[in-house]
């Protein structure tokens, strides 16, 4: 039996100290202690690192403060366009859903294509139309609206733009908002999950890379389990989650090294900016970010409660 452990993020990005009031970064911390005591309490009572991650990612899904399901942002046609992708590190089984709306937890949709689909990776109306036959929860417009999420639209919605989650126009602040959960269970195997609203104002169909196996979410158990926040198509074009797990499978790179090239070396070479966390087969933890900031958390069995947002 191994020791359990997870790890959330709840985006990437230029975020400070100084635009941040006590109030906000309280709720920010609440919804990822949230999270973590979701996934933890499921790995701590022998339950799956997959179960774990879906879990997770479902509570931050249902909290506003993150662009993905209830918070998600606006796309230029004033909808809400969401992605999610999980894998569990076992079997290297996964499953993903892009350009979906109305749909409470994407990620849901993603392990249950993974599990009954036959396929990996659904897309737009018809992913909508399978969810549907399965049962799961839809929302009305209404629930996925919130008052920040709609100013950021309305300051770019007439123009060409996009704002990454979100941009604070005076101070240049800018967040990557994804979401995402990696886990191992006592039984050792590891699983990663990750969901997104994707960019505001965001057009043509735009995916970025949160449901892309390889490039936002990643899981093997013979090397580790990512999931990714950051511009997602320089994520894309490093293929980072599983760029990851090769350089610890064929170069022999810890966690620790693989991620820091990656990251704070190859990704800033490309004008890449974002993060990922990851977890190994023997528990040791990532939360690897080349911005100034990013909303994370650790939860090991037996060690107290990390929480974190600056750098």
């Amino acid at each position: 039996m191994k020791k359990h452990a997870i790890a959330i993020h709840g985006g990437a990005g230029t975020i400070l100290r100084t635009l941040m009031t006590p109030e906000k970064e309280a709720q920010y911390k609440q919804g990822l202690q949230n999270a973590l005591l979701v996934g933890n309490e499921i790995l701590s009572r022998g339950g799956s690192s997959l179960d774990a991650v879906e879990a997770a990612v479902m509570s931050l899904e249902n909290f506003p403060l993150f662009n993905a399901g209830k918070g998600a942002v606006f796309t230029n046609k004033g909808t809400h366009e969401m992605d999610a992708s999980i894998m569990e590190g076992k079997n290297l089984e996964a499953g993903a859903v892009s350009g979906v709306s109305n749909l409470q937890n994407p990620v849901h949709l993603a392990k249950v294509i993974m599990q009954k689909s036959g396929h990996v990776f659904l897309q737009g109306a018809d992913a909508e139309l399978f969810a549907k036959k399965m049962n799961l929860p839809f929302q009305e417009n209404d629930y996925f609206y919130t008052e920040e999420r709609y100013k950021q639209w309305q300051d770019v919605k007439d123009t060409e733009g996009y704002q990454l989650d979100h941009t604070v126009l005076e101070t240049g602040e800018k967040k990557f908002g994804t979401v995402g959960a990696v886990a191992l269970d006592v039984f050792g195997n590891l699983a990663a999950a990750t969901s997104t609203g994707g960019m505001t104002n965001k057009r043509f169909g735009r995916v970025g890379d949160s449901p892309v196996i390889g490039a936002g979410t990643y899981a093997n158990n013979h090397t580790c389990a990512i999931s990714c926040t950051g511009h997602g198509e320089y994520f894309l074009r490093a293929v980072v989650a599983y760029d990851i797990s090769c350089l610890m499978e064929y170069k022999g790179y810890t966690l620790n090294q693989a991620c820091n090239f990656v990251i704070k070396d190859k990704l800033v070479k490309m004008g890449g900016e974002g993060g990922l966390i990851g977890i190994d087969t023997h528990g040791n933890i990532e939360l690897c970010f080349n911005s100034e900031g990013m909303y994370r958390g650790i939860l090991r069995q037996d060690e107290e409660m990390y929480l974190g947002i600056y750098e």
